[in-house]
């Protein structure tokens, strides 16, 4: 079997998304997401110059060799431009793997550790009491565990918070938009809105919260601190982690659980982290972090280190990486959580997926390979529509961390 065609989809039902398809001699076909939000021209643009010739000709059974040729082949290795196109090779191997041996790709990395994949929601308040109303909507979605944020008061736009009645997305139309930022009207608020959460639903409830690159460590190690009576399941981001050593100051002071990797592609991004035993959780998406095969050995190497695997999920992420992600999730043996935003309804025009939610699970479901399909001309229909992530700002003007 040999790869004959590969080609780069680009489609905007409700968000932009970069789908790779690879389609084989045989008939038999896989697809990968490359979408890199707010960048994703320039993952198309690496795809079809200087990936996508390269396969022609190649055995899609040979994932590793391919894996390789593509990150040591280039010289010019990591980045997030790079392992996202990579990432979406990736995947469309593994989902032409398994529909050749007529197999869920689950199979193909080990079986089920696991009959589930406990998923949490995002709850997203304008003020304190809109928060907690939405906790307890999640709640009764059947979420196990809920990401609680709240609007800070005196901030006029926050991470994570809808504007009016739309669900929360991130990326917005047109250029990108500038938000303001006070640290410390953060770090006095939060604290009550944790407080809040358990005095109204108990003990029960996983809770969570993204701070969003925002912190210092030091201002990490105190938030973790004030929030150690409310048992968080983690707190996401709190740092930035280009300086992965900035975590010891954290760790050295609280016991809350932390969570990072997001914007992470390779496993040398974490390694001081997991090795070090400074995070709880590591983030990384299979779409950013090279895709399954790289993701395998992370997760691999996190759990010498009691690190768990909490998957980004958000809506910048297509069907296939959600449906890859539940394959590698239910596979794992140091399974922590993965993160669930539904796509808009939308969505379902262009892409179908045999993944389903129930009482606060998903399973990614047992047709062959993973399960997840791209209708190109329904795609056709929504043609790109730029959009970008904020910008964000402290009060007196300085560029900070979105």
């Amino acid at each position: 079997m040999k790869i004959t065609e590969a080609r780069v989809i680009v489609t905007s039902p409700g968000r932009n998304f970069v789908t790779l398809k690879l389609i084989t001699d045989e008939g038999v076909y896989g697809i990968g997401d490359a979408t890199l939000n707010g960048r994703e021209k320039a993952v198309v643009a690496y795809l079809e110059d200087h990936v996508c010739p390269c396969l022609i000709g190649k055995d899609p059974a040979n994932i590793e060799d391919i894996w390789q040729y593509l990150y040591k082949g280039a010289y010019w290795r990591r980045g997030p431009v790079t392992m996202s196109a990579i990432a979406a090779v990736d995947m469309a191997l593994w989902d032409i793997k398994g529909k050749v041996l007529n197999t869920p790709v689950y199979n193909l990395l080990g079986g089920k550790p696991r009959e589930k994949i406990m998923v949490y929601a995002h709850a997203n308040g304008k003020d304190l009491e809109h928060t907690v109303d939405e906790v307890g909507r999640h709640l009764e979605m059947g979420y196990k565990a809920v990401r609680a944020q709240s609007g800070i008061p005196g901030i006029a736009a926050t991470y994570g918070v809808a504007k009016g009645k739309e669900e929360y997305e991130p990326a917005e139309k047109g250029l990108p938009k500038e938000t303001f930022w006070s640290t410390e009207k953060y770090l006095n608020f939060l604290p009550s809105l944790f407080k809040r959460l358990r005095d109204e639903y108990g003990d029960d409830p996983n809770l969570l919260h993204d701070c969003h690159h925002r912190l210092t460590p030091i201002e990490a190690a105190r938030l973790g601190k004030d929030l150690e009576p409310y048992h968080l399941f983690w707190i996401e981001d709190a740092v930035t982690a280009e300086l992965q050593e900035g975590f010891r100051v954290v760790r050295q002071h609280t016991t809350t659980p932390l969570a990072v990797g997001e914007v992470f592609n390779t496993i040398w991004d974490a390694q001081t982290l997991i090795s070090e035993q400074l995070i709880d959780y590591i983030r990384t998406s299979l779409a950013r972090g090279g895709g399954i095969s790289h993701m395998k050995k992370v997760a691999n190497f996190a759990e010498l280190y009691h690190v768990r695997t909490g998957f980004h999920g958000a809506t910048d992420l297509s069907p296939v990486t959600m449906a890859a992600a539940l394959h590698f999730d239910l596979s794992v043996n140091n399974f922590g959580i993965q993160e669930h935003m539904p796509h808009q309804e939308i969505l379902n025009e262009v892409f179908s997926y045999n993944y389903t939610f129930e009482d606060g699970f998903m399973y990614p479901g047992d047709a062959p390979g993973l399960g997840v399909d791209i209708d190109e001309e329904a795609a056709s229909k929504f043609p790109y529509d730029p959009a970008y992530l904020p910008v964000n700002r402290k009060e007196d003007g300085t560029l900070f961390n979105w």
